[in-house]
């Protein structure tokens, strides 16, 4: 009988030792009406089970002979606590050619690895089972207890409530932001999604439109302190600066530089995403979410996860299977689809043109830019080139050196690695997958910036940043400031 059928389609059982596990098994396959066998070799035990109607027999599992008694059986159970009567039984069973679907209790990893080379095709190990569901246990009853802390919150906020995303928000950020604010709607509170910086890349500007998000900028909004009560969603990678009002919730997957102090804090790095944590939450408040909210979600979830390619984790896998009904899929696709404007192309022209790499690190310098959101699409797009697993890419914009950065490398924090690079010269911000620098470009070269000396200030900026870039990670660069690097036409 091949091994990749399952057990709920087999008809007819045997277990092999019958103590509280096995009995445990055997009540609950009876219940299901299972032609079930029981085999033990304590003849009272045998005799009790009898008295309750079920098929016993006298058999020592550890007798070859079991062999023969199981003939006749699809499925087997081998459940005594012996351990080595179990590994008796398997390997009886398999020496004669027993073709049976095998499941077999252990006691220890030891055990199980001599029991899986014996042939079983399922070794459950007791004391993994329990810690497993003590695990899945206060997992569920921890989010029980977070989600009454959130909810007395928003049940005790009067007027609005802020929520704010990190610094040029990302898709992520954004979803999460959109579920808390109909969290909040349940309860009455009216919620603005509030952000710094810009919007962008032109998919996450595609997001918002599609999506008719309604996102206010921060500076054009009332103060952080006029609102009822403040959240931060997602925010880690912008270390919880210029947050100049108490902060009453904090939800993210990761943690920030600097600890952020909030009445509720809900930091769970076993997740890839801000959205599943907030998918989680819709579900333990038994709330479906709206096309919108769903859409949103499950969008930010494999941004985060570059499809499922990256960091993925079984609960990022459960919550985007729970939204997958509820999103707009030709909405998602039109977002994960736009256009790429001129400049972003010329960008990245200029990026792949001035690249250099060491080992499996990039560093590209992409001239005079406008758009600073340009250098992330540049850095993410480099970072799918054969061998890569680090790309930064830098430009100048309105007398600043902007850098973006993004890693796949699980060996490195890219957002640590800028910070230590460029924190003594100017601001750096991020977590291990991407991060981004701002530097003031007259603490490279000490000269104002004029349209006369702009090639000059270029190449100065150069080679100081490769060489400040490669040290932090750990890698010597080959090239000075000749690397080929010059004014594009993308930012005059």
């Amino acid at each position: 009988m091949s091994t990749g059928v399952t057990v709920s389609s087999m008809s007819t059982y045997a277990i092999l030792g019958c103590g509280s596990v096995g009995h445990a098994v055997a009540d609950e396959l009876t219940d299901e009406e299972k032609d079930v066998l029981i085999l033990d070799k304590d003849e009272s035990r045998v005799e009790a089970l009898r008295d309750q109607d079920l098929n016993a027999q006298v058999q020592d599992i550890a007798d070859p002979d079991v062999v023969e008694a199981v003939a006749d059986r699809d499925v087997l159970l081998i459940l005594s606590s012996d351990v080595d009567a179990n590994k008796e039984a398997v390997r009886a069973i398999r020496d004669s050619g027993g073709d049976q679907y095998v499941v077999v209790r252990a006691s220890d990893p030891v055990s199980e690895d001599e029991l899986v080379e014996l042939g079983a095709d399922v070794v459950i190990n007791p004391s993994t089972v329990i810690a497993d569901s003590a695990l899945r246990s206060l997992e569920s009853g921890e989010l029980e207890y977070k989600a009454r802390q959130l909810a007395d919150i928003l049940r005790n906020t009067t007027g609005k409530l802020a929520v704010l995303a990190h610094d040029n928000p990302d898709p992520d950020s954004i979803a999460a932001a959109v579920a808390l604010q109909a969290i909040a709607a349940e309860f009455d509170v009216e919620a603005d999604i509030l952000y710094d910086g810009e919007i962008g890349h032109q998919e996450n500007r595609a997001f918002v439109n599609t999506l008719g998000i309604d996102l206010h900028a921060r500076d054009e909004a009332q103060p952080l302190g006029e609102y009822g009560a403040l959240a931060l969603v997602d925010y880690a990678e912008t270390g919880g600066k210029d947050v100049d009002a108490e902060v009453d919730i904090y939800i993210d997957h990761d943690e920030p530089e600097e600890p952020i102090e909030a009445a509720f804090t809900d930091i769970r790095k076993n997740v890839s995403s801000t959205s599943t944590i907030l998918t989680k939450y819709l579900q333990e408040f038994d709330l479906s979410p709206d096309e919108t909210v769903a859409t949103a979600l499950l969008y930010g979830i494999r941004a985060e996860t570059v499809d499922f390619k990256r960091d993925t984790t079984p609960a990022d896998l459960t919550a985007a299977a729970y939204l997958h009904p509820f999103a707009n899929h030709d909405t998602l696709e039109d977002v994960e689809s736009p256009s790429m404007s001129p400049e972003t192309l010329d960008v990245l022209a200029e990026a792949i043109q001035n690249r250099e790499v060491q080992g499996s690190h990039l560093i590209s310098n992409a001239g005079f830019v406008r758009d600073r959101e340009a250098l992330a699409q540049a850095a993410q797009q480099l970072l799918n080139l054969e061998g890569i697993t680090t790309s930064a890419v830098f430009g100048i914009a309105d007398d600043t050196i902007t850098l973006a950065a993004r890693s796949k490398d699980i060996r490195i924090n890219i957002g640590n690695v800028l910070r230590d690079g460029f924190s003594d010269v100017g601001e750096a911000a991020g977590h291990s997958k991407q991060g981004s620098a701002e530097i003031p470009l007259g603490l490279f070269t000490g000269i104002e910036t004029t349209e006369s000396n702009r090639d000059t200030l270029l190449q100065l900026s150069e080679e100081a940043v490769r060489k400040k870039l490669f040290d932090a990670m750990g890698v010597e660069s080959t090239s000075g400031s000749g690397s080929g690097a010059t004014e594009s036409g993308n930012g005059s």
